[in-house]
């Protein structure tokens, strides 16, 4: 079994994958892509990432310099609060799922790590869905495999593009994910590997606690 540091090799060879995934559509189609320094539109949005993201983002957040991390824990404690809020007023769909979904989606909730000059002060260690947000993807819904992309990008609907297909890359972190939690002597590693966990929540919690899979209360 590979222990927590070379399982963090293979993520980060993974991510190397999307940043180069990323750079190739990026020069192929460099007037769609139009990500830029302080373009921070995706970095509104609720989104979760696997444990083995949790794990890293965690270990490296831990490392940065303690100003740092406090202004980026007083962040975190906001996002908390608007996410709650959400889901307040997203009960309303407690009986239609799809409606629920479609609403979380919808919520503009400011990541922890996007500082006051609204740059990310995480940027090398971001998760992986960060680093591909500005280009097409796609995501299987149910049988139907759906594309979708930045809104502020200049890719056209109704045509075909190079495609980031983010199922694959989820398998890999699923993966990826139930050998961390397995090295870290889980209970149910094979279900709790495809939980996902919003950043506000990951930066308080203790390394130990990811590892072990203890996030689900």
């Amino acid at each position: 079994m590979p222990t927590v540091e070379e399982l963090f090799s293979q993520y980060e060879l993974l991510v190397q994958k999307g940043d180069f995934l990323f750079k190739a559509i990026q020069e192929k189609y460099p007037d769609s892509v139009r990500c830029r320094v302080r373009c921070c539109d995706c970095c509104h949005a609720v989104f979760g990432i696997f444990p083995i993201e949790a794990a890293f983002v965690n270990y490296h957040f831990n490392r940065l310099e303690r100003k740092i991390r406090r202004d980026i824990l007083k962040r975190a404690e906001k996002s908390e609060e608007e996410m709650l809020k959400a889901k307040d007023t997203l009960k309303v769909f407690e009986e239609n799922p799809k409606m629920k979904v479609y609403g979380i989606g919808k919520q503009r909730v400011r990541c922890p790590f996007l500082s006051d000059k609204e740059e990310c002060a995480f940027y090398e260690n971001r998760p992986f869905i960060c680093r591909i947000y500005g280009v097409p993807y796609s995501l299987h819904q149910g049988k139907k495999e759906n594309a979708f992309v930045c809104g502020i990008s200049g890719f056209e609907a109704h045509v075909n593009y190079p495609t980031v297909k983010l199922e694959k890359i989820y398998t890999e972190l699923g993966k990826l994910s139930e050998s961390l939690l397995i090295e870290g002597k889980s209970l149910h590693p094979e279900r709790k590997a495809r939980l996902m966990m919003t950043l506000s929540r990951i930066l308080r919690m203790p390394f130990e606690d990811i590892v072990r899979g203890n996030f689900e209360a």
